[in-house]
């Protein structure tokens, strides 16, 4: 993005900044887009016929869906992460 460095080609700390905000702004869209895929695989596949409670069978359900969708979140963010520390020596 040549055409937004300032005039002696060194980068313009206020673009840097716009940047890094669009990338934490996409960051966080991307997220909450995996979260309710998240809960519409888990309400799919744990919640018979909705109520105006939960019974505790369902309860049980996606409290499990929840746990595993975070160890495998987490045990995908490692295994990139040792990815990306190999790579980079």
């Amino acid at each position: 993005m040549a055409e937004l460095d300032g005039p002696d080609g060194s980068r313009d700390p206020a673009v840097a900044e716009l940047q890094r905000l669009v990338v934490a702004e996409q960051q966080r869209a991307q997220f909450t887009a995996q979260v309710h895929n998240f809960m519409d695989v888990c309400w799919d596949k744990c919640v018979d016929k909705p109520g105006s409670k939960l019974d505790s069978r369902t309860e049980g359900c996606l409290a499990s869906c929840v746990d595993r969708f975070i160890d495998t979140t987490l045990s995908i963010t490692n295994r990139f992460a040792q990815i990306v520390q190999k790579g980079g020596h």
